[in-house]
């Protein structure tokens, strides 16, 4: 019924747009009907006339076909709601277009700026004439390095470190005064390194921290300060490094941090003692015993007194050593 009213309804309509096609319902609708009742009404000869039972069909196909038309037509109306839509608008920007920035507003951001590096230059300069006005001998040739020193003043310690006051965090406690970096990202520096701490009693600098990847060195002594000091710092940084490895059961980084302090400190027994121990549990015998080897060397037997409390436990490595020498000998023959 459908097919055949689309069929009809493409033969009876001129091809139009769908407003004009709404406003010809009204006419084409008529001049539809007839052609609907005689398609679909029963065959009469010319001269019969229609019998009155034949009617009723014949006006409820006509109804039908005019609501197939109707349906047809709502749907033309749809789809022309619901099709797509270009929206035609300029653009704010296109590719390679830059938002303009007004002369005014980088006039003044550049004055700004200018007027606070000169007003910190200024500030730096007067601090160093202030550092530099009847400094010790030592201290000055430490500033002229651009190096921290124990014996400072504050503002020696702002001139060595090329800062001013605002790039510190100050706290003042009675006669002890510290300064600390403000953050992690901002942290002042010298010519040693990059400063974590300064410790000033009585006005004077007491201790240096100096962040490192192995955690803060600490500088107290003037020895502390020279490159024996800082090896020493770091071999000791690695040895505590290297128990907590041993501790939470990671032989491997355990010797990787004792490989590397003995590098700093070659001649510490104990430090010998506890690569070997390392390498003879990873069942690594021949370094093992040179290892052994070298710490019974080192310690000198014939120096030591294995007596009071103090040398119980030197005396029980040496035990082990030795027997631990035996042992693996006799696997390497």
């Amino acid at each position: 019924m459908i097919a055949h009213s689309e069929k009809l309804a493409a033969a009876v309509l001129p091809p139009t747009d769908v407003a004009s096609l709404v406003d010809d319902v009204p006419s084409f609708v008529p001049a539809l009907a007839p052609t609907v009742l005689l398609s679909r009404g029963p065959r009469t000869d010319a001269t019969t006339p229609p019998a009155r039972a034949t009617r009723a069909p014949l006006v409820a196909t006509a109804v039908g076909g005019w609501a197939t038309v109707v349906a047809i037509v709502g749907a033309a109306l749809l789809s022309a709601c619901n099709g797509p839509r270009v929206v035609r608008e300029s653009p704010v920007l296109v590719t390679g277009d830059r938002v303009p920035l007004t002369d005014s507003v980088a006039q003044a951001a550049g004055a700004r700026i200018a007027a606070l590096q000169l007003a910190a230059a200024e500030t730096r300069d007067s601090i160093t004439a202030v550092a530099t006005a009847g400094c010790a001998p030592e201290l000055c040739a430490a500033l002229a390095r651009g190096e921290v020193a124990l014996g400072m003043t504050e503002a020696q310690v702002l001139a060595a470190t090329r800062t001013t006051p605002a790039a510190w965090r100050v706290r003042r406690s009675g006669p002890v005064t510290t300064l600390s970096a403000p953050s992690l990202q901002a942290a002042p520096s010298d010519a040693a390194g990059e400063i974590a701490m300064v410790q000033l009693a009585d006005g004077r600098v007491g201790a240096i921290g100096y962040r490192e990847p192995q955690g803060v060195r600490l500088v107290q002594r003037p020895e502390d300060a020279t490159l024996a000091g800082r090896a020493r710092a770091t071999a000791d940084a690695l040895i505590r490094e290297g128990d907590a490895f041993v501790a939470a059961g990671d032989r491997a980084a355990a010797l990787d941090r004792y490989d590397r302090a003995l590098v700093l400190r070659a001649d510490d027994a104990m430090l010998q003692y506890r690569v070997a121990t390392l390498l003879d549990q990873q069942l690594r015998p021949v370094e093992a015993l040179m290892r052994y080897q070298r710490f019974l060397q080192q310690l000198e037997l014939q120096r030591i007194d294995a007596v009071g409390s103090a040398n119980a436990k030197l005396a029980e490595a040496i035990a082990r050593a030795q027997q631990r020498i035996l042992v693996l000998e006799r696997q390497g023959r």
